[in-house]
This record gives structure tokens, sequence and C-alpha cells, in this order.
């Protein structure tokens, strides 16, 4: 698989870097984005929420964990995946649709991508990954068309490979800007930060997600296995 990228162009101007809507210096966009900061609300299930986007000692149960479930959300974890949650719930029970589409950096594919891969497998998650569901000599766009068509949601490893990939703008940005733009996105950073996704693209790092720093891949895994499973009440 191509690297992955988001379209992320810098500033070439310090007016230009001035007007950025996130960070006020790095990636001009035409696209929305939600801030890194969230005020206080009301969590799901109960609780409060502080507005900061990292990890909380606390815990909250989002409503569509079952309640045998022994996996422990963060209250930001929480914020985080409800809207993609909501937007799942939308779309009902649909024939012949993969669960996730995980989208990686070309670098990762034998490596961190696989490792994911094969724990979302273990805990139920059907994922389109290009390493399994790309055949040699099909055209890998259409592939990926057809991948994010028929997904539930979009995963993206975030890793420093990632990060590289991002700062050289390469090719595959298609995949990611689709996701972007259907608000199916939960980032997973692996051996990096949020700040540093940050750094580099402001529009994806608005998003918050789930972090290996905080979790196993395999409580990730359980974690996106319950988010995708419409019979998990």
């Amino acid at each position: 698989m191509t690297g992955c990228t988001a379209p992320v162009h810098g500033h070439k101007t310090a007016s230009g870097a001035a007007a950025c809507p996130v960070h006020g210096r790095r990636g001009s966009f035409s696209y929305s984005y939600r801030p890194s900061y969230i005020p206080n609300y009301t969590l799901p299930g109960g609780g409060v929420s502080g507005g900061s986007t990292s990890g909380s000692s606390r815990t909250a149960r989002p409503r569509w964990s079952p309640s045998n479930s022994s996996v422990a959300y963060t209250p930001a974890q929480v914020r985080a995946l409800t809207p993609i949650r909501e937007h799942i719930e939308t779309q009902g029970t649909v024939p012949d649709r993969w669960d996730v589409f995980l989208c990686h950096a070309w670098d990762d594919r034998q490596g961190a991508a696989a490792q994911l891969h094969d724990r979302l497998k273990a805990a139920g998650v059907s994922v389109w990954f290009s390493e399994k569901n790309v055949l040699l000599g099909t055209p890998l766009l259409r592939e990926i068309d057809k991948g994010l068509a028929r997904s539930r949601a979009g995963l993206v490893l975030v890793t420093r490979a990632f990060l590289r990939r991002l700062e050289a703008a390469g090719i595959a940005e298609k995949e990611l800007s689709a996701l972007l733009a259907r608000e199916l996105l939960v980032p997973i950073v692996h051996g990096t930060t949020y700040e540093e996704l940050r750094d580099v693209s402001p529009l994806l790092g608005s998003r918050s997600g789930l972090s290996t720093a905080e979790d196993t891949m395999e409580v990730i895994a359980a974690k996106i296995r319950e988010l995708v499973s419409i019979d998990a009440f």
C-alpha cells in the first residue's frame, strides 16, 4: 500500500502561517476542523468530561460498551469515539461490508500495521487491509475505492513512518481525505504522540482517538470491536 497522506501543504508566508485556524503556523486547509480543546460536558453513561484530548486516569463507560465488558475507557476516548459510533448506528446492518478500513504507511505494512490487523482479526473485527485485500495485478486505487465504500469506519495507524510520509506529501492521500471528509476516522497513535502529529498535520491531529501509550494493541482491538458492533448492547 502506498504511504497514506493527508492534504498538508504548509504555509509559504508569515501571513499564511498566522491564518492557520489550529496552530497559527502550519497547515492550510479548505476542510472544516474540530478544535483540540472541547469544553466540559456530561459524558454518555454519566460523568463529566474535561476539555483536554489527552488521556485520563478516570474511566467512563460508553453506552455502546456491553455491561459485562472489562474494557476501560478514558473520558477523552469516549468523547472521541461517540460521533463515529452514532454514525455507525445510523448505517444499521449492511451485508457485505467491512467493519474497518486500515490506513497505514507503506513502511509499516509488515510491521505495526500487520500487528494491528492481526489483533483486530483475533477480536472478531473484519478489516480491509491492502496486504490481504489487494491482489497482484489489480488496480490499487480501484481496490481502495471499493474498500472505502464498503467499510463502516476507518482507522489510520499513526507512526513515525506515517509522519515522514505526511511531510513528504506522498501520492495516496485519497483514502485518508475520504475518511476525513466522512468524519469516520479513528487515529491510532503508535510510537509517537498526538502533539507530534499536530505539528505535521493539524487537520488530522485535531481528531483524537486511541494510543498504544495508553492501551495495548489487544485492548485497542477490543475497543474497536465494541465500537463497530451493532449488537454490542
